[in-house]
């Protein structure tokens, strides 16, 4: 039993993993947990000195409490990085200390999100808070939410101050993979839900959520980078919507890949 295991969930990630396991070194224990990569992520892993579980993906959800699972009774603490996230000195200091307190089942902890380089305090995107540091055996995924997933967690929540680092989006290219790929299980999970769309939502909501991100969320702060951050938000509302008003014309949704 390890008081501590941080667990990267991958996919590909060859570019990502050496340098994120590095960032977890205070860890008692740091585990790679896989969905069958094609690339050298898992050699790149087992050679920086991780343990390397691997897992078929099902969906996020699934992914981490396959995950929690696997560290149960193995660890008391399990922290979630993702692999294109780091962890500075002082987030670990704190995350080392938080453990010590027995009254708490998970902490949240913020993300510095640095997209096309740059570091996005608006729109959104800070302090996007993240339930990552949780005690085994306290805690479970929200398996109805398969992306954005949820956290539930039996006991009372902390929040920490130092933030993850989160190398977010390197490019237009990155960007739109990964909606694509969010947007289409936020789709068959509306669909699932007999959530049909509205002719007039295919205007209204995209509007209504760059409205949302540009001026409540404070997205004119980053200026142009918000303005752009904001409308791709905006796309990414519009494209859901299309995805689900196909689901509903083929009838059936499909399943999520990692």
């Amino acid at each position: 039993m390890v008081r501590l295991n941080a667990i990267i969930l991958t996919y590909n990630e060859q570019q990502h993993v050496a340098d994120c396991i590095e960032s977890l070194r205070f860890a008692d224990q740091i585990t790679v947990f896989d969905s069958f990569s094609t690339d050298a992520t898992a050699e790149l892993a087992r050679a920086a000195g991780a343990e390397v579980i691997a897992h078929r993906f099902k969906n996020y959800a699934a992914q981490r409490n396959a995950a929690l699972e696997s560290a149960s009774g193995r660890a008391e603490w399990v922290l979630f990085v993702d692999a294109d996230e780091r962890v500075t000195p002082e987030l670990a200091e704190e995350v080392l200390a938080s453990i010590d307190y027995p009254d708490f089942a998970g902490f949240r902890i913020p993300r510095h999100n640095y997209i096309f380089g740059h570091l996005t305090l608006g729109a959104g995107w800070y302090p996007d808070y993240q339930t990552r540091l949780l005690r085994v055996g306290k805690v479970r995924y929200d398996m109805t939410h398969e992306v954005h997933e949820i956290v539930i967690l039996d006991g009372p929540e902390g929040t920490l101050r130092h933030p993850f680092i989160h190398h977010n989006y390197s490019d237009l290219r990155q960007f739109f993979q990964k909606q694509r790929r969010y947007a289409a299980l936020d789709a068959q999970m509306a669909f699932k839900r007999s959530v049909r769309p509205a002719l007039k939502q295919f205007v209204s909501m995209p509007l209504r959520h760059f409205w949302y991100r540009f001026v409540t969320l404070h997205g004119y702060r980053d200026g142009l980078h918000g303005l752009r951050m904001s409308l791709l938000m905006a796309w990414y509302e519009f494209y859901k919507l299309m995805l689900l008003q196909r689901l509903w014309s083929s009838g059936a949704p499909k399943a999520g890949t990692p």
